[in-house]
């Protein structure tokens, strides 16, 4: 699961737009989607909301160093 999200949240597009849509693949285990899950809402500057599909819009914003 983490080499297929990984995948699709560095793609040019997701970089571009600092977004992406991703649903949980039918082989992965809900316990394993729900700990990804709650694992990325820990990141402060990563916001997570639900889709009517099931699915998750994951937007991040990248945070400037001093």
């Amino acid at each position: 699961m983490g080499a297929r999200i990984q995948k699709i949240v560095n793609s040019p597009a997701a970089q571009s737009s600092r977004s992406v849509i991703l649903a949980k693949a039918d082989h992965e285990a809900q316990e394993d989607w729900e700990r990804f899950l709650d694992e990325v809402a820990e990141n402060d500057n990563v916001t997570i909301a639900p889709c009517e599909d099931g699915s998750v819009r994951l937007s991040w914003v990248i945070s400037k160093e001093d």
